[in-house]
């Protein structure tokens, strides 16, 4: 699942036009590595290093979703490795 698409669909990012701009500004990492293109795969076990604002996410991703849904379905496709 490419990673811009696997953001919106975990609701970290509204659109995959949002996610791109997380992904170009080089506020995303993708197991301790920055991610630099949108089309990067993302497979079960990765690890996600994010900020939102002031606050820096750490999440480990379980098992891949194949569309969004709500926020409740969506916390279900990621365990929460730290939040600061």
């Amino acid at each position: 699942l490419r990673i811009a698409r696997l953001l919106v669909y975990l609701r970290f990012a509204r659109t995959r036009s949002a996610a791109r701009a997380m992904i170009e500004g080089r506020s995303l990492r993708l197991n301790r590595k920055h991610v630099r293109r949108v089309s990067e795969t993302v497979a079960i076990g990765d690890v996600l290093t994010f900020t939102i604002g002031n606050e820096v996410r750490v999440v480990e991703v379980t098992s891949l979703p194949d569309r969004r849904g709500s926020p409740v379905l969506a916390q279900s496709f990621y365990r929460e490795l730290s939040r600061d």
